[in-house]
C-alpha cells in the first residue's frame, strides 16, 4: 500500500471514528420506543438518563411529530453539557388531575450547561384548568392542581431558545435558584382571559436574561419575585397580559431584596399594565427593591403604562391600614413613549412608611386620547428630567 493510500485510509478511519463518537452522543426518543401521537414519557426518561450519564457533549432529540407527555423531571447533575432539542409538538394531559398534583409539568433541576432548543411547541392544553381557577372569587381555590408548563430549579449557565410554551394551566415558566440562565427567541402564547398564566416568574435567581422574545398571556408577561438580582429584559414584546412587573413583594416572611433589574427596548401592546413595581401593604415584611431601570419602552394602548403600586391588594386579600415596608429606591423611567388607555399615564403610589427615594422620570411621552397623560405621585418626590410631566395631586 502506497504512502498516499495509507494516509487516505487513516483519514477515513479517523472520520468514521469521529462519526461513531458523534452518533453515540445522540439520544433520539424514537430509539427508545417513542411513536407519533403516542405517550413518550418513558422514552424521554430513558433518553435523558443516557444523555446525562454521557461524559461527552450529548443531545436528546424529539423529532417532528405530535406526542403526549405526562409529568416528567430532568434531573442532574449530568457528567457533561447536555442539549434537549425538540422539533415536534408535545402535549400535556388536558385534565389537570392527571398530573398528580405536581407543581410543574416539565421540571429541570440541578443541571449545569443545559440547552433546550429546537423550535418545538410545548402545549399545556390549559383550557380545562382555567375553568377551575376561581381564585379571584374563592380564597380556598385549587391552585395546587394548576400546573406550570416549566420549572427550572438550580439550573446554571444554560440557554432556552427558539421554543414555544403554549396554553399553560398556570404559570408558563418558574425560575428558582438559577444563575446565568438565558431565554432567547422564546415564545409564550395564551389568551388574554387565561387566569394566572404568568409568562416567566423569577425568584431567588441571579443573571437571568430574557432576550428577543414574544410573550402573550393572561397575567404578567414577566414577574420578579424576591431574591432576583441582575435580571435583564431586552427586545421583548409583551401583550396581551398584565405587563412587566417587579413583585408582588412583601406578602411572605424572610423575603430577599430585588436588585439590578433592567428593562430596555421593549414593546407592550394592549396590556392591563405597563412596567410596574408592586408591593403588598398590611404586612410586617421589611425588604428592599433597588436599582430598577426601565428605558426605551414603547406603549401601545396600555392601561397604567408606568406604575409603582405599594398598595397592591388583589381581590381584597389584605388590609391597607398598615403601609408596605418594602423600600423602593434608585428607579429610573427613561424614554417611555406611546399611548395610554387611561388618563394617568404615570402613577407613583409609594409607601407612607418608607417613601420611595431616587426615582427619576425623563423623556416620558405618553398620550391619552391625543392629549398628554398625567403623572400622579404619592409619598415620592421624583426627579423630573427632560420632557416629563410634573406630578399632580
Amino acid at each position: 500500500m502506497g504512502t498516499q493510500q495509507s494516509i487516505s485510509t487513516l483519514a477515513l478511519l479517523l472520520l468514521l471514528a469521529s462519526c461513531v463518537r458523534a452518533q453515540s452522543g445522540l439520544f433520539n426518543i424514537r430509539k427508545y420506543g417513542a411513536t407519533h401521537n403516542g405517550d413518550i414519557t418513558n422514552a424521554l426518561k430513558k433518553a435523558w438518563e443516557g444523555a446525562c450519564a454521557s461524559t461527552t457533549l450529548s443531545k436528546v432529540v424529539v423529532p417532528k411529530g405530535t406526542y403526549k407527555l405526562r409529568q416528567i423531571e430532568f434531573n442532574g447533575p449530568c457528567k457533561a453539557p447536555i442539549e434537549v432539542r425538540v422539533h415536534g409538538i408535545i402535549q400535556s394531559p388536558k385534565n389537570p388531575y392527571h398530573l398528580n398534583g405536581e407543581d410543574q409539568w416539565i421540571r429541570f433541576g440541578y443541571i449545569n450547561f443545559l440547552t433546550l432548543s429546537g423550535k418545538g411547541i410545548f402545549d399545556g392544553q390549559g383550557e380545562m384548568a382555567w375553568k377551575q381557577n376561581d381564585c379571584r372569587k374563592n380564597m380556598n381555590c385549587k391552585q395546587q392542581k394548576l400546573v406550570m408548563n416549566f420549572g427550572f430549579g438550580f439550573v446554571n449557565n444554560s440557554v432556552i431558545r427558539d421554543i414555544t410554551s403554549k396554553d399553560s394551566k398556570y404559570f408558563h415558566v418558574n425560575v428558582f435558584g438559577c444563575k446565568n440562565l438565558t431565554f432567547t427567541n422564546f415564545n409564550i402564547n395564551a389568551p388574554a382571559d387565561s387566569p394566572n398564566t404568568d409568562g416567566i416568574h423569577i425568584g431567588k435567581s441571579t443573571q437571568v436574561k430574557i432576550i428577543n422574545s414574544k410573550i402573550g398571556t393572561g397575567d404578567d408577561c414577566v414577574s420578579l419575585g424576591d431574591g432576583s438580582r441582575e435580571v435583564t429584559i431586552l427586545n421583548v414584546t409583551c401583550g396581551p397580559g398584565h405587563g412587566i412587573s417587579v413583585g408582588s413583594l412583601g406578602k411572605y416572611s424572610n423575603e430577599e431584596p430585588v436588585e439590578d433589574f433592567i428593562v430596555k427596548n421593549c414593546t407592550l401592546k394592549n396590556t392591563d399594565n405597563g412596567i410596574r413595581i408592586k408591593t403588598w401593604p398590611g404586612t410586617p415584611i421589611t425588604s428592599l427593591a433597588s436599582d430598577l431601570h426601565f428605558e426605551d419602552i414603547i406603549m401601545v394602548n396600555v392601561s397604567n403604562p408606568v406604575i409603582i403600586d405599594q398598595e397592591y391588594c388583589p381581590w381584597n386579600q389584605c388590609s391597607k391600614q398598615s403601609p408596605s415596608q418594602i423600600k423602593i429606591s434608585k428607579v429610573t423611567f427613561k424614554n417611555i413613549r406611546g399611548t395610554s388607555a387611561t388618563q394617568e399615564g404615570v402613577i407613583l403610589v409609594c409607601s407612607s412608611s418608607v417613601p420611595c427615594e431616587s426615582v427619576e422620570l425623563s423623556d416620558i411621552d405618553l398620550k391619552f386620547n391625543g392629549t398628554v397623560a398625567t403623572t400622579k405621585c404619592e409619598n415620592v418626590k421624583p426627579n423630573i428630567g427632560r420632557n416629563a410631566a410634573s406630578c399632580v395631586a
